[in-house]
């Protein structure tokens, strides 16, 4: 064997050793220009590689000795040695491309002055994926033959290399996914779920958990609202202290102020005592406001003296009080839409809404129904000492065709009475007693939420002919919520 030849190979065997050490795509490139211009003695070099959104089809992805990154994109996208290795798979050698005849119409051959040139094509298996090219400018037949051949062989390593390279980048970015769906699983053991909009949710409440921010979280009622601030809590630094959670649509105006606040004895009939509100007991832990679209107009400026301040004063009493506390609300209610019927205080939303986590109805999330099927029935299976196993195949196309207006908790509900009712091991139709709606209310899912919460009130309203306590009871909300929303539609009833 020639002395040239061996020392070609020795070299290639080193290199092969090297290249296919490094799995950083980005490294791997830069050191196989490096490592081509250096064995070759070329003055500059770049690396392309086939790619189908850009322009010319194929991207620079490493350069050598070119003034800027631009300079190399605009050499390949104009030299006609790239176009042609690309093209026909085959390398391309110049002793002096000045005089080359194969190259008498390319301007940027002239107007750098090129005299060698040396390009091979990458070659993965039958197809090419890119190019390694070489050039100089200092002396004519640079390159030869015998370079070509080490170059050509080099060039079928690196493409190896380089799809190693780009299949490790794939599997590392798979695993970082898992690893964060995993990481979600164990973060939020109790909440279930498996659909796109269920995985924003989380993702959101991953990013807020370890702030302090203020959250107002959003969705129909039913949708988990309550579920989503624990989770916010038991996982962020005030884990260790209290949460305390309030409705603020089913407690009276004036019975709210001395929840929320506390009072100072006697300061109204039947204080014999000091009292702390909530937020007291909330020190150091979290408050969360469900229904905080019906908190009256006083006490929302209370609220926001609160966010703004970090300090309360009790019913009745004369001193402040600092406090620190995390503030959590929820509503099922559009208060941008209340704060334009001066409803609610634009102040004050935007202190509760530093962050907005928005929870997607059931209906519009269909693959979590057969988990959350799943997890109620062994849930209700273990409360109640029942040995459901399972549902027949009819059952479960009925619960995922079932329009779910009342979201999750109607879901669970369903669950559990079919569960505790159930003579068999697996759920009946018999066992599910799904409310029935008619043709009419199925199209009211085209609703919007005000406009199907109008008719849904309306349609109760007439059932009960008219008794708001009755209506209330059947509908699952306060008496005081649906006073203020017939006032507010201008409803009458007893």
């Amino acid at each position: 064997m020639p002395e040239q030849a061996k020392d070609n190979f020795s070299v290639l065997y080193e290199i092969a050793q090297k290249i296919n050490s490094i799995l950083d795509r980005q490294e791997l490139l830069n050191s196989i220009i490096e490592i081509a211009m250096s064995h070759l003695d070329a003055e500059r070099g770049y690396i392309v590689l086939l790619d189908d959104s850009a322009e010319n089809n194929f991207s620079v992805v490493a350069a050598k000795n070119f003034k800027s990154e631009k300079d190399a994109e605009e050499s390949a996208a104009s030299s006609s040695v790239i176009n042609k290795v690309l093209t026909t798979g085959e390398p391309v050698l110049t002793f002096d491309a000045l005089s080359d005849e194969r190259f008498e119409a390319s301007r940027s051959i002239v107007a750098q002055q090129l005299l060698s040139i040396i390009c091979v094509p990458l070659r993965l298996q039958d197809r090419t994926t890119g190019a390694i090219y070489l050039d100089s400018t200092r002396s004519r037949g640079k390159f030869n033959a015998e370079t070509t051949k080490f170059l050509a062989v080099f060039g079928n390593l690196a493409a190896v290399a380089v799809e190693n390279a780009k299949r490790y980048d794939n599997l590392r970015t798979e695993n970082d996914r898992l690893k964060n769906e995993v990481t979600s699983v164990n973060l939020f053991p109790g909440i279930v779920g498996k659909s796109k909009g269920w995985k924003a949710v989380l993702d959101l409440v991953q990013r807020v958990v370890d702030t302090d921010v203020s959250v107002l979280i959003t969705g129909e009622s039913g949708t988990g609202k309550e579920l989503i601030a624990r989770a916010i809590h038991s996982q962020g630094r005030r884990r260790d202290k209290a949460f305390m959670a309030i409705n603020c649509s089913a407690i009276p105006e004036q019975l709210l102020e001395s929840e929320l606040f506390g009072y100072k004895r006697g300061a109204f009939t039947g204080a014999n005592a000091d009292k702390k509100g909530l937020l007291e007991y909330a020190e150091g832990g979290t408050l969360f406001l469900d229904e905080a679209g019906d908190l009256a107009m006083a006490l929302q400026a209370k609220l926001l003296r609160v966010l703004q301040e970090r300090e309360i004063r009790r019913l009745g009493d004369v001193e402040t009080r600092k406090i620190d506390v995390r503030v959590i609300s929820a509503t099922n209610k559009n208060l941008l839409n209340e704060i334009k019927s001066g409803n609610f205080r634009e102040d004050l939303y935007f202190r509760l809404n530093i962050v907005e986590i928005h929870i997607p109805p059931l209906r519009d999330r269909l693959e979590d129904i057969t988990p959350l099927i799943n997890h109620f029935m062994k849930k209700a299976c273990e409360v109640h000492g029942r040995k459901v196993r399972g549902l027949q195949p009819a059952v479960m196309s009925r619960l995922l065709e079932h329009p779910w207006y009342g979201n999750v908790r109607e879901l669970q509900n369903v669950i559990e009475r079919a569960v505790v009712l159930s003579k068999n091991e697996e759920l009946t139709e018999e066992d599910l007693r799904l409310q029935q709606y008619s043709e009419e209310e199925l199209l009211w899912s085209g609703l919007t939420l005000e406009e199907f919460e109008r008719k849904l009130v309306e349609k109760t309203l007439a059932e009960t002919g008219g008794n708001r306590t009755r209506t209330a009871e059947k509908l699952g909300v306060s008496l005081r919520w649906l006073q203020y929303r017939l006032k507010e539609w201008g409803i009458g009833g007893r």
